[in-house]
Formats: C-alpha cells, sequence, structure tokens
C-alpha cells in the first residue's frame, strides 16, 4: 500500500492528465462549496445534473474541505480509495485462502493493475465503486467460510459495502449485489439461511445509505432527476443491438484474460487433480467469483459503449482466484521469468529516465523535477540491483510496473504543468481582477473545469457557447485560439496570455527544438493558449 502511494502519488495528483468525466464531480463540488448545497449537482454551465448519485461528488468536496480546492485536492481521496483497495484484496484473499502468501500475491497483483492506478488518478466513481464492493465481496466471502457460525460483521460488511456502491454509481452496485445474495441463499455448498441473511439492522442502514440522496431529490425536485438519472444508468446505456452485444461480450471475455498480463507468463503446468484440490479447499468461494465474474460480462455486453474499466468492479476476487490456482508458492519470492518481466519494465523505466533528464533540462523545468529524476534514478538502480542478485519475484514485477508512473510523469510534467487554471490564477492576481468577478469562458470544458479549480471560489467561470452572442455580456473572458480569432473585439479590450502549455501532438517538433537550442523561440508555435480579454 506505501509502495502504491509513493509512485503513483506524483502522477496521480496534478493536471498533467486530465480525463474528461472528471470535470462533472470538480465543477459540481466547487459550486458546493460556493452555495453551502451540498447535495445539489451542477455543470459548469450552471444547469443541474442529476445523472449520477452523490458519493463521488463528496468524495471531491471532502479533499477541497481538507485541503482547500486543487489539483491535489480532487483526487486525493480517490488514491486513498485505491491504496485502500490493495489492503482489502489482501484482507479478501486472507479470508478465503488462510495463506498470507496468496493473499500477498493478489495484493502485489492488484496494486500494479493499470486500470487500479488510472481509476485511483481520476476523480470519478470507478475506484470507489470497486472499493465498496470489494467491501461486500469480503463480507459475502466470510460468509461462505462459514456459512452457520460466521460473524455478524460479514453480513454488516456486505450490505453496508453495497449501500456504498450504490451511492456511488447507482444499478451496477444493485445488479452484483443481487446475484450475490442469490449466491449466499441458493448455491449447494454454504447456503445461507433466509433468515440470517435478513439482517434487519444491516439491511436497514445498508438501505438507507444508497437512497438518501434520492430521497433528499426527490424532495426538493420531484421525479424529473429520476428521469435524468434512469436515462444515463439504462436509457444512454444499453444496447439493444446483437451484433454489438455479442461484439461486447467477446471484448469482456478477452479484456478479462488481458488484465492478468504480465502475470499469466508465469503460469506453470499443474496436474488437474492438483488444481481440483485447490477448488475443493473453498469451492463455495470460487463459485462465488464465478458468478460476479460472468454477470459482470454479461452486464458489459449489453451497454452501448465498451469500456475497459467496466470490468473493474471483479478484478480483486479474479486475481484471489487466479494466484490461488495457478499461480506457485515460490513465485512471490524469486522466478527466472519474473526476473526478466522485471527486467523488461526496468529498461523501459531507464529510457522515460532518459527522455524525461533530456526534456525537463531542455525546457527549463523546475528544480524539484530533477529531485523526483533522481529518485526515480535511484530506485530504477535498486530494482537492477535485485534482478541481477536473482531476487525478482512478483512484489518486484509489480513494483517495476509501479515505477513506470513515477518516470513517466517525468516526460509529461514539462508539457503540462504547471497547469491552465494554476497559470490563469496568477495571472489574475497580477490584474487585480475584484473578487466573485464573473468570467466568460469559450474553450475545452475540460480546460475549463482545471480553470475552475485554478480560481478557487474568488471567481466565477462560466461556459459559454462558442456559437452564442452572450459573451458581450461579460467584462471578463478567457477564450482559446480559435475563439479569440472570431470574436469580435472592440478596439478598447486588453488581451494577453493567460496560459501556455506544451502542445503533446508536437512532441517531435518540442524535442527538434531541444536539440536546436530554440525552445524559448518556438514555444509560441508549439504550444496550446488561453487568452485572457479584459474589456
Amino acid at each position: 500500500m506505501g509502495v502504491f502511494l509513493v509512485l503513483v502519488g506524483p502522477f496521480s495528483l496534478n493536471f498533467h492528465f486530465h480525463y474528461p468525466d472528471e470535470m462533472y464531480y470538480t465543477d459540481a463540488s466547487i459550486q458546493m462549496l460556493k452555495n453551502s448545497d451540498y447535495f445539489t449537482t451542477y455543470l459548469g454551465t450552471g444547469d443541474l445534473r442529476f445523472k449520477k448519485p452523490i458519493l463521488t461528488y463528496w468524495a471531491v468536496l471532502a479533499g477541497y474541505k481538507v485541503f482547500g480546492i486543487s489539483a491535489f485536492s480532487s483526487r486525493i481521496v480517490f488514491l486513498l480509495a485505491g491504496m485502500g483497495l490493495i489492503g482489502l484484496t489482501y484482507k479478501l484473499a486472507k479470508t478465503a485462502t488462510g495463506d498470507s502468501s496468496v493473499a500477498m500475491s493478489s495484493a502485489w497483483i492488484t496494486a500494479a493493475q493499470p486500470l487500479v492506478i488510472f481509476s485511483s488518478s481520476r476523480s470519478i466513481p470507478d475506484i470507489l465503486l470497486v472499493f465498496f464492493l470489494t467491501i461486500s465481496a469480503v463480507g459475502v466471502t466470510g460468509l461462505l467460510k462459514n456459512p452457520l457460525t460466521a460473524r455478524k460483521k460479514y453480513i454488516w460488511m456486505f450490505y453496508l459495502g453495497l449501500g456504498l456502491a450504490f451511492a456511488v454509481k447507482g444499478l451496477p452496485a444493485i445488479a452484483l449485489g443481487a446475484v450475490a445474495f442469490l449466491y449466499l441463499v441458493a448455491n449447494p455448498w454454504a447456503k445461507i439461511s433466509l433468515r440470517k441473511i435478513l439482517y434487519a439492522p444491516a439491511l436497514v442502514i445498508g438501505m438507507a445509505i444508497g437512497l438518501f440522496w434520492f430521497v433528499v431529490m426527490y424532495l426538493r425536485f420531484g421525479g424529473v432527476y429520476l428521469d435524468s438519472f434512469l436515462e444515463d444508468q439504462v436509457g444512454v446505456r444499453v444496447g439493444d443491438k446483437i451484433p454489438q452485444i455479442i461484439t461486447h461480450f467477446l471484448y469482456g471475455c478477452g479484456m478479462l484474460i488481458a488484465l492478468f498480463i504480465p502475470w499469466i507468463l508465469l503460469l506453470r503446468k499443474r496436474k488437474i487433480p492438483s488444481l481440483f484440490q485447490t477448488l475443493d479447499r473453498n469451492l463455495p468461494f470460487f463459485g462465488f467469483v464465478a458468478a460476479w465474474v460472468v454477470a459482470i460480462i454479461l452486464m458489459t455486453a449489453l451497454v452501448s459503449v465498451f469500456y475497459e474499466r467496466y470490468m473493474l468492479p471483479v478484478y480483486p476476487l479474479a486475481a484471489v482466484a487466479f494466484c490461488w490456482l495457478f499461480l506457485p508458492k515460490n513465485q512471490l519470492e524469486t522466478s527466472r521469468t519474473a526476473q526478466t518481466i522485471a527486467a523488461v519494465f526496468v529498461g523501459i523505466n531507464a529510457l522515460f529516465l532518459a527522455v524525461g533528464l533530456f526534456m525537463n533540462i531542455g525546457l527549463g523545468s523546475p528544480t524539484y523535477l530533477i529531485a523526483h529524476w533522481a529518485i526515480g534514478f535511484g530506485m530504477v538502480i535498486l530494482l537492477a540491483g535485485m534482478i541481477r542478485r536473482q531476487k525478482a519475484g512478483i512484489g518486484l514485477v509489480s513494483c517495476s510496473i509501479l515505477l513506470l508512473f513515477f518516470t513517466g510523469t517525468l516526460v509529461s510534467y514539462p508539457l503540462s504543468v504547471p497547469h491552465q487554471g494554476v497559470q490563469v490564477d496568477d495571472l489574475l492576481d497580477e490584474q487585480n481582477i475584484p473578487l466573485n468577478a464573473q468570467i466568460g469562458f469559450i474553450g475545452n470544458p475540460h480546460h475549463g473545469s482545471k480553470i475552475r479549480i485554478g480560481l478557487d471560489v474568488d471567481h466565477e467561470l462560466i461556459n459559454l457557447d462558442k456559437e452564442a452572442s452572450d459573451w458581450m455580456e461579460y467584462d471578463y473572458l478567457i477564450c482559446d485560439e480559435d475563439a479569440i480569432a472570431k470574436l469580435p473585439l472592440e478596439n478598447n479590450v486588453q488581451i494577453e496570455v493567460a496560459s501556455q502549455n506544451w502542445n503533446p501532438k508536437y512532441l517531435i517538433g518540442i524535442w527538434e527544438s531541444i536539440v536546436e537550442g530554440e525552445s524559448s523561440e518556438r514555444k509560441n508555435e508549439l504550444s496550446k493558449k488561453y487568452y485572457f480579454v479584459k474589456r
């Protein structure tokens, strides 16, 4: 968990990359701070948005409340959830197997899963959903292990996990929860009586957690909000074309296999009796894993657009089953294949360090990135030494994968940090723009959300349509290059560059400018700019 936090933190906690859907949650949370209404969610245009339940917004809001409004604070809760997922995976495996080596292998594999890393680095619902569903899965696993004598804490985990997961993303939690409930009462190996599973205190509190926001919204807005919610959860999500369903089903099956690369390279032949012996040790657990995996594949088959992150909710369960069934215990400590895999990833890290050093020196990056580079260099040397001493196992392979995200930031940071929001905020401070000024924004709404974070609650940034004429109502505008060229601006306006970041699509040109010693001269040509217009 600590390795995950240290190596993924620099990648996660700044806007050197930005996922489009983050703006829905960061924009609404800023508005919550401004108007002290912590239940109603808004877009950057000021319009209401009811497509997702409240808990993801509150995760962003919690970061804002504790650390102030920034890129760091918008993502810190999600990074901590990713770190917590690793601990939950260990707990899940230990509950199912009683074997700490299987639990450790499962935790390392989960920590190094790119989907987990990317989801932990974005302020969107996915990592929270899998975190809470894994809490529920631990509850189910505990109940299956001892159906007659299981402690009530497992029932609490089952219902509270589902309630919190529903408060994050809605119907997917209900679907997987229903599969788990039916499996608990109907599986032929470890049936749980309805009387025991329908434990009223846990059931009622779990339902209250999941439904309270919907009740609040109904009291405020009537049934209008529910139409928007169901349209997002069912209407635009569910496809009905048979070829598409078949294609997405195959995508789901293929993605499930792909999620275990490179770990499938560590597989060793096992005799069929040995596999059955492992299955017999906890057949109810393997049945539960199969039920959830099949359910998620069928659910993804029905979506109108397939995203690989849809497979993430069952990954911790699948990782535990994979490690228990297929990975020999000695793979945790050392193996020749693990040594080769780790060497490949360490080599890629060395390449990132070389490119990062070239770019950071050539583009005049802040000195703290040189310290970042030095730490990355030291870790590459450390891992290379361990490989040479033949101490490469699952843990070292995972570390070498996680390190890719630490060293990879050295390539992306010089292009995009400080992000647009930080630069615009500095300019407005220099310009002594009055507090609470309304500023119109014309440009990419995802960049607008970063600027809105940079402005904190000091100013009101309002997204405008490029084709609209209401920009004339604003004394201050922030515009992209296309908009500034089209706006019929009067003569008495002041225009200056508000933010300027290297444009990644010109990466080859940027490298050429460094080699030629002309990066400063060519930045205007090779960068993405926003302008501040003051009437």
